[in-house]
């Protein structure tokens, strides 16, 4: 449908800039007026107007974005993934982990266990290995880019909340790390551990001195530019942009080496630094632009009763690992078994880490790649979606956010008319969340 709208304009309209501009001009409009709705209305998070968007212009046709991603889609997807994982990157403390090391276990834990259990489900539906270990891989990311948006728009705040927040960007570093250096080796025959470690290596390695570069850039600015000046920001935002493309070309991870110059510039920075104001409409607009990026191409998945299957056992194999390996991870950590529970739920959304990393594996190798795409699709627009819902309902479950759907308080007046209707007893805590 979508294209033969696109073929019966497309014979008089002439924008300068080209047709695919002005669909995703509209395209971006339809997102930001459902994403307000959602939460003037609604009161949930506007990630879910944009994918809801994103979702219906997909499974509408619309071919904005060639799969697998390349060229200048590809590089909004990771500039837009750089921006949100440097500033995640810039909230989290090295020092932290000197004085609770145990947040660093409970990561690496629930990474592992959410790695080996979904390889494990996968080929216990006789899903070829070369297919479930990249899925597997892409299972351990969760998106801090989701928590982050989610986070601003209920306004949560609390352990919890600072705490899912630093496990979910800390398995996007593991994710990216070990997801590049598998797509890197996928055409290449078995090495043995030195094979297998090397290519791991160098995506660290290249991400690394890209990020100290970047973050010493910064540093260096920051000594006679304002912390929110609007120069600064802009400054930022290039700074942001060049290292993305340097370190993609390199053999690096362009988001990897932007989450690591944000860890390292909260190190080396001596004054309290915050995200500038200033690049908060250039920020929200990179990151409609990415939630609705990924559910657009997700949603364009061929869907069957086998995928479905898969998609369904990957999602649920995955929120069971992660809220089990929160849990083991709890011990020592400064954190209760129920605040581990809602930990666990609020990583359960997927998104651009995960889509980045499975169009690299259909670049790599397109066969084993169409196989993986075929599976992880489905299950990334699934937990954009309903992990975003999940993550929403597990910080207000832990406390430490408002009650969601609490827009709809105002049709409380409506209901009172109904005689019995339990409504009546709740408008004033919804007004008052």
């Amino acid at each position: 449908m979508m294209n033969a709208i696109v073929d019966f304009w497309a014979q008089w309209l002439r924008p300068s800039a080209g047709l695919p501009v002005v669909q995703w001009s509209l395209l971006l409009a339809v997102a930001a007026v459902a994403g307000s709705w959602c939460q003037r209305a609604l009161g949930l998070p506007q990630v879910l107007g944009y994918a809801a968007a994103g979702t219906l212009a997909g499974l509408a046709g619309f071919n904005g974005a060639v799969w697998p991603l390349q060229g200048i889609a590809l590089f909004l997807l990771e500039l837009s993934l750089a921006v949100v994982l440097f500033e995640c990157g810039g909230r989290i403390p090295l020092r932290w982990f000197r004085h609770n090391p145990m947040v660093l276990v409970q990561s690496l834990l629930e990474s592992a266990l959410t790695y080996f259990a979904v390889y494990a489900a996968l080929r216990w539906l006789e899903v070829p290995a070369q297919v479930a270990r990249p899925l597997a891989l892409v299972a351990i990311a969760a998106s801090p880019a989701v928590l982050v948006r989610v986070v601003a728009d209920t306004r949560a705040t609390g352990p919890v909340t600072d705490r899912a927040t630093v496990l979910a960007t800390l398995s996007s570093l593991w994710a990216l790390a070990l997801g590049s250096a598998r797509a890197g080796q996928m055409n290449r025959p078995s090495e043995g551990l030195l094979g297998t470690v090397f290519p791991v290596l160098v995506v660290l390695g290249v991400s690394i001195v890209v990020a100290a570069l970047l973050a010493l850039a910064l540093r260096l600015a920051l000594r006679w530019m304002s912390p929110t000046g609007e120069n600064t920001a802009v400054l930022l935002l290039a700074l942001i942009a060049a290292a993305a493309a340097v370190a993609a070309h390199l053999g690096g991870s362009a988001p990897l080496a932007a989450l690591l110059a944000g860890m390292l510039l909260k190190q080396i920075y001596p004054r309290p630094w915050a995200w500038p104001r200033q690049p908060g409409s250039a920020a929200s607009l990179l990151g409609m632009l990415m939630f609705v990026l990924v559910s657009a191409v997700a949603a364009q998945a061929d869907w069957d009763a086998a995928v479905t299957q898969l998609a369904l056992t990957l999602v649920a194999v995955r929120l069971f690992a992660k809220i089990v390996g929160v849990a083991l991870g709890t011990v020592g950590s400064g954190a209760s078994w129920k605040q581990a529970f809602w930990m666990g739920g609020a990583l359960t959304p997927m998104s651009a880490v995960a889509l980045l990393l499975v169009s690299q594996f259909a670049s790599a190798a397109p066969g084993t790649g169409a196989q993986i795409a075929r599976v992880a699709l489905p299950a990334i627009l699934l937990m954009e979606l309903l992990g975003a819902m999940i993550a929403t309902v597990a910080l207000y479950r832990a406390g430490e956010s408002p009650r969601p759907l609490a827009r709809l308080a105002p049709l409380s007046p409506l209901l009172r008319r109904v005689p019995g209707n339990a409504a009546r007893d709740n408008t004033g805590d919804d007004h008052a969340a």
